[in-house]
């Protein structure tokens, strides 16, 4: 087959590439631009930086493949930024790396691997796609659990999973470490990237906002508790996330954390940590990737690294209510929430609501 591989200038996907070319198939290494925020005072986006791009031409060069860049930054802000600075102005969390992977990575690159005639598009995505008698493709979890993608990739529809390839998916991170050094690749020891790949080096999410949407910030508002006291005032309610605990700037004589966010009033809402665990959670912009009777048991997970929980789920139309076996901490609105039947996706979508109350107390 012909394969575009999408290479970050990481070490996972450069030896995704170098599978691809070892199983014999035309290999084509792509680099896509995502977002240059230097436009914006900011410094370069972790994703774009030259010496990622040198990074992948090097692996490609070594592999004895072509590479190429490909510019996508409008795709990127229009799919991913501008949903980024939406979503916090609502007062919700977002998850720009499951926009990224389902609008843009390979959503806009299949279009581009079908132009360019090639058959599937790989990466270094730590996640399983397997094929059913009925050549159905179903999504699973990579084997290497600590490094397990697939919650940001439950947006990718059926015959996107038909045409793309995870090459790491049987790996461990330290087996992928050992082929690259085998394989003489020049970035085996290049470190993993730990932060969303276009906030740039040494800075914070509300220094992306600032820089992106500096008019439409709001400004400085109250810290209440739950009883709706001021207790007292915080810079702009973008900078807090609901869970968080430090730098609230509030003296108290118990341990308040965020519990939610009312752009409306422009108010942060604190209380006690017990006050961060739901039961119920109610899950809109739903993506299938089996079909789903009525009702359901599964384990739902509500951040990349969420241990998941056991719920029930029951399907509405494009909404899903999820009700927990046993409370858990801080899902909050924005977030994805993702199903799984033991390794395997069924779908997924992004919280609505959360609350602790039996539906409709």
């Amino acid at each position: 087959m012909r394969v575009l591989v999408a290479m970050s200038g990481g070490v996972d996907s450069a030896v995704a590439c170098a599978l691809m070319a070892q199983q014999g198939h035309e290999v084509v290494g792509v680099t896509l631009h995502l977002a240059d925020l230097s436009r914006v005072g900011l410094g370069v986006s972790r994703c774009c930086s030259l010496a990622d791009v040198e990074n992948a031409r090097a692996v490609c060069h070594k592999l004895g493949v072509p590479h190429y860049v490909l510019d996508m930054e409008g795709e990127f802000r229009r799919e991913v930024l501008e949903f980024f600075v939406e979503t916090y102005l609502a007062g919700r969390t977002p998850s720009p790396c499951v926009r990224c992977n389902s609008r843009v990575k390979f959503g806009q690159l299949l279009e581009v691997a079908a132009t360019l005639g090639a058959d599937v598009v790989a990466s270094g995505h730590y996640a399983r796609v397997v094929v059913d008698e009925q050549g159905t493709p179903h999504l699973y979890r990579g084997r290497d659990r600590e490094k397990d993608q697939s919650y940001f990739l439950f947006e990718l529809e059926s015959h996107q999973l038909a045409k793309v390839r995870f090459p790491l998916g049987e790996m461990t991170k330290g087996e992928v470490r050992e082929l690259a050094a085998s394989l003489g690749l020049p970035n085996a020891a290049k470190p993993d990237s730990q932060e969303v790949c276009f906030v740039p080096e040494g800075k914070r999410y509300v220094d992306v906002l600032r820089a992106l949407a500096p008019e439409r910030l709001p400004g400085a508002g109250e810290i209440v508790d739950t009883a709706g006291r001021t207790l007292g005032r915080h810079p702009g309610f973008v900078g807090f996330t609901v869970g968080q605990r430090r730098g609230l700037g509030v003296a108290s004589g118990e341990r308040l954390y965020v519990l939610q966010l009312d752009p409306k009033a422009n108010r942060v809402v604190v209380g006690p940590g017990e006050a961060l665990y739901k039961r119920q959670l109610e899950v809109g912009e739903v993506n299938w990737l089996v079909p789903p009777p009525p009702r359901l048991t599964a384990q739902v997970q509500v951040r990349s690294r969420h241990q998941p929980q056991r719920a029930e789920l029951s399907v509405e139309r494009d909404r899903v209510l999820v009700q927990f076996a046993e409370p858990v901490l801080a899902p909050a609105p924005g977030q994805a929430a993702v199903f799984y039947a033991g390794e395997e996706v069924l779908g997924g979508g992004f919280i609505l609501r959360a609350w602790d109350e039996a539906p409709g107390a």
